[in-house]
Formats: structure tokens, C-alpha cells, sequence
């Protein structure tokens, strides 16, 4: 049975504008203040994503606010290490270099005291698809509203 954590934060932009074939759980390197930012919940993860670069992968464009309280600051938008084994690093390298896979986070959490980034190897959908999921989410809304009317 697997637990589910609480998200800090999500990237509810990346479900729509992709379609998820597989997910990782990886760590993140971070500064003392950027976990006590992430723990106030003032992050934001749109527009990120991740890169294999000589064997690391990396999260760009992930916003953590400097923390209100500290002595040091540190860039908001730095390039942060993801700890993943050598095996998954590999999948991901093999998957991005293929036309059309992005790697995209989609949600920060914590794991005990350890933060952890749910990663995807995901496809960009097109227009068409999106209107596809718009319909089937309205269909399946539609069908709950009756069940529960019935009841």
C-alpha cells in the first residue's frame, strides 16, 4: 500500500498541457532557507522543467521566494540538483532525446524531512487533444451528477 504525501506545492498547468506516460520520485538539493521557504508553501513550479546534463539531472525555472527571516539570500530561480539513481537518470536521458518528451515536475512534497519532486516524462498535447479531455471530464461529471441525484 503506498502512502500518498500531501503536496506543498503542484503544477496543475502541467496535467493540461501534457499527457504523463511515467512518473519518478527524486530529491532536490536545498539551502536551509529555500526548505524553510518551501515549507511556508511560497514556491512556484510553472514553467519549470528538468534537463540531463553529464550524468545530473537538473530543475530550471522552479521559484522558491527568499525566506523572510534568514541573513543569506540566494537566487530564486537557480538550477537545482535532483537525486535520482543512475538507472532512472538513464530512462529519462534515453526518453528526452526522443521527438516530443519533455521531463516536467508536477508536484513538490515532503517525505519525512526530506523534500521530493514528483517528476513525468510527459508528451505535449495538441489543441485537439486538450478538447478531447475537456469533453471527457465534462461526460464524467455529468455521470456523477446523475449517480448522485439517484441516490
Amino acid at each position: 500500500m503506498k502512502k500518498e504525501y500531501q503536496p506543498v506545492i503542484s503544477n496543475r498547468q502541467a496535467l493540461r498541457d501534457f499527457t504523463v506516460e511515467k512518473t519518478y520520485e527524486a530529491g532536490i538539493e536545498l539551502f536551509g532557507n529555500e526548505v524553510k521557504s518551501l515549507r511556508g508553501g511560497s514556491a512556484n513550479l510553472k514553467g519549470s522543467f528538468a534537463t540531463v546534463e553529464k550524468g545530473q539531472v537538473y530543475l530550471y525555472n522552479m521559484h522558491i521566494s527568499p525566506y523572510a527571516f534568514s541573513r543569506t539570500d540566494y537566487e530564486p530561480l537557480r538550477k537545482r540538483k535532483l537525486l535520482l539513481h543512475k538507472t532512472e537518470i538513464k530512462h529519462l536521458e534515453e526518453k528526452v532525446h526522443q521527438k516530443g518528451y519533455t521531463v516536467v515536475p508536477l508536484k513538490v512534497y515532503f517525505k519525512g524531512s526530506y523534500a521530493k519532486v514528483e517528476l513525468a516524462v510527459a508528451r505535449g498535447k495538441k489543441f485537439h487533444d486538450k478538447r478531447e479531455s475537456i469533453k471527457e471530464k465534462e461526460m464524467r461529471r455529468e455521470i456523477e451528477k446523475e449517480t448522485r441525484r439517484r441516490r
